[in-house]
């Protein structure tokens, strides 16, 4: 209600009404913000931490053993003690490993091994090259068959020719197997929501498993050996192929279907003459993927006994022998981008003819038919002649190629040490060792509940549930402190990726000209197994736990920034222009209005980081970098150490189990 209160006025002054006075509002409770809850959350750990340092730590030496390692071992010795009279092995495990392993070994004698009768492969060099060649072109177009004519000659020369070819018969058998099932479980999943529903969840899971953790567990049923590099290569090649499958499906457009359905299609006529044709590219998308996932996989799988170029980076690394690793590092990252170009360049080619007006695109079809009659004579010269089939020449680039990094390594060492180990020595000491000390000299309770209640402040209470189920199985496993200092390692890393990617990313997203000019070594970068990311910073910082981190970051970077920049190029322009029509600088809009908008993209920037950055993290343990990593490795060459060795298996999923779904949960809240 309003009060009119007369007042007496100067003459000539109008009366002027106000409202009565109403009691002010009461004050507002002051919100406490995430930051302030983690701020607390980490100064209660620091003070806890002074007064509890170096108790109940759970420490376990590096040959000690639980009784839940003793158990692994016990049945692992089980199971190999009854692996030919158990039903379970006898008609199921050991005959998917004799499938596999025909299948491999019929790959190997075609390009790779003597084959029965003959002390050649079926297919020489020269057949091979010709096939990759024809292949290329007629998937892609000439410029990616020069680049595999190029890339395959080039391996031979380096010395590796058998080498390479081992690692392509299994590469080749991974993908055959993993797409004949892949493709059909992706249409599936485009096609049924259930089905979507169903297998998400263990896409997901699959997908955050570090590399290393898929070989320790089908070396118990599957024994050391291709068949078993095979079948784990297929485990973790095969999500991509069906996401991007199931993507596809559900990507074309409603209106295509709908007047599809209108003319009488089947439901059969609809996925063969409408949704597959229409999804192809993105399809052969994911196969790309499959491809580049099943190379990385079936280096690292060398761990295992696979033959192939892996073999050789494992056993140079293990003696740090930078040259031979270098040689063998430089033929994976030919191989891998020779079958990244081809893959691209086949999901590329239909358009590219669509807007192509070339006169010689008519003359296609009668040279691929002249282009197959000349791979068939070369294959039939290959098969019959040694010259043609026995790569000629002994290797010298290749010895050429490990003697010059020998000589890079030892003029680094020798000149560049004073830097290498100042950087080295500043991140150790004042980052990686006093968080890595407050990780495992910390009771172990005490981290449990500050991860638990970083779950619950940064993903809710759901992220906090699977925080409390992956501490209570981090601690079964016996493996907690190995596990704190993967998590240090792992941590400190994606911090430095993310002051890289947000670096980076920000200048990518504010500039067309720097995107182009980044986005394809960022790209190439992607390409490369994380095996070979060891290899250079071997060299500069030698074997260290700091070598793997480095690499780490430089593997885990790439994807960071990528989406770091997506994230700001997606902020709106007429934001922007407010902004700058406001009179902010240019820092002032990266920092109060483009970051801030892209908090979803840094938060699955950050998620990306953290898998990344655990998976190569892991790979370091064969080149310094200890805890879970050393122990996967050392289960593998040991038999006494097999139990523990999958334990640390164990421990490296929850970590990234932990660390996906509290990010993800994170980016969910970010972005509501």
């Amino acid at each position: 209600m309003t009060v009119v209160v007369e007042k007496t006025e100067p003459p000539g002054r109008p009366e002027k009404t106000r409202p009565a006075e109403e009691p002010a509002p009461a004050a507002e409770p002051r919100r406490i913000s995430r930051s302030m809850v983690l701020g607390a959350i980490l100064v209660v750990w620091l003070v806890l931490f002074a007064v509890l340092r170096g108790r109940q730590t759970l420490a376990l030496g590096a040959a000690d053993l639980t009784d839940l390692h003793r158990w692994f071992n016990e049945v692992n010795d089980s199971i190999g003690a009854n692996r030919n009279s158990n039903p379970l092995f006898l008609y199921f495990f050991n005959e998917i490993r004799l499938v596999v392993d025909t299948l491999v070994t019929f790959v190997q004698e075609l390009i790779s091994q003597p084959s029965v009768g003959r002390p050649l492969p079926q297919i020489g060099w020269l057949g091979v090259v010709g096939i990759a060649g024809y292949l290329s072109w007629a998937f892609g177009n000439w410029r990616v068959a020069l680049l595999a004519v190029a890339g395959f000659t080039f391996l031979g020369l380096q010395g590796l020719w058998q080498e390479s070819m081992d690692t392509l018969a299994l590469t080749v058998s991974a993908v055959f197997v993993a797409l004949l099932f892949a493709i059909p479980l992706g249409v599936w999943a485009g096609l049924s929501d259930r089905v979507n529903r169903i297998i998400t969840p263990l896409l997901d899971f699959m997908q955050t498993m570090p590399t290393f953790v898929y070989l320790a567990p089908l070396t118990l049923f599957f024994l050391i050996g291709g068949a078993s590099a095979t079948i784990a290569t297929v485990v973790y090649a095969a999500p991509p192929a069906i996401r991007i499958t199931a993507h596809a499906i559900r990507t074309v457009p409603e209106t295509t279907v709908e007047a599809a359905d209108s003319l009488g299609a089947t439901r059969r006529q609809a996925l063969l003459k409408v949704l597959l044709p229409m999804s192809k590219r993105t399809v052969v998308m994911g196969v790309n993927q499959t491809i580049m996932a099943a190379l990385a996989m079936v280096t690292i799988a060398a761990l295992i006994d696979a033959p192939g170029l892996g073999k050789t980076v494992v056993q140079a690394l293990q003696s740090l022998d930078v040259g031979t690793a270098f040689n063998a590092g430089l033929s994976i990252v030919v191989m891998a981008i020779v079958l990244d170009r081809v893959t691209t360049a086949a999901s590329a080619r239909e358009e590219e003819e669509r807007r192509s007006k070339n006169r010689f695109l008519a003359w296609r079809r009668p040279l691929l038919g002249a282009g197959a009659v000349l791979t068939a004579v070369l294959v039939f010269m290959s098969h019959t002649y040694v010259w043609a089939a026995e790569f000629p020449g002994e290797g010298g680039l290749g010895s050429s190629i490990a003697s010059a990094a020998d000589t890079t390594t030892t003029w680094v060492q020798d000149n560049l040490s004073g830097v290498t180990n100042t950087v080295r020595d500043l991140i150790t000491n004042g980052l990686l060792n006093p968080f890595q000390s407050l990780l495992t000299d910390s009771p172990w309770w005490l981290v449990g509940a500050v991860l638990v209640a970083l779950g619950v402040v940064l993903g809710g209470r759901r992220a906090g549930i699977t925080t409390v189920v992956c501490v209570g199985l981090l601690v079964a496993t016996g493996m907690w402190s190995d596990s704190m200092t993967t998590l240090a390692s792992t941590v400190v890393a994606t911090l430095l990726v993310m002051l890289l990617g947000i670096g980076f990313g920000v200048w990518m997203g504010r500039s067309r000209l720097v995107d182009r000019m980044l986005r394809p070594s960022l790209d190439a970068a992607q390409v490369m197994p994380p095996f070979v990311y060891l290899v250079p910073f071997l060299a500069l910082f030698g074997a260290t736990r700091f070598t793997a981190i480095v690499a780490a970051i430089v593997y885990a970077a790439p994807v960071a920034m990528k989406i770091i920049a997506d994230g700001v190029r997606n902020v709106p322009a007429t934001t922007v222009e407010a902004a700058t029509s406001a009179g902010c600088n240019t820092w002032q809009i990266i920092t109060k209005v483009q970051l801030p908008m892209a908090r979803g993209a840094l938060t699955l920037a950050t998620n990306q980081g953290l898998i990344y950055v655990l998976s190569m993290v892991v790979v370091g343990g064969l080149v310094g970098a200890g805890a879970l990593g050393y122990d996967v490795v050392a289960g593998f060459s040991q038999g006494q150490l097999f139990g523990k060795g999958l334990a640390a298996g164990l421990a490296i999923v929850l970590l990234g189990v932990m660390f996906d779904r509290i990010t993800q949960a994170a980016a969910r809240r970010t972005s509501a």
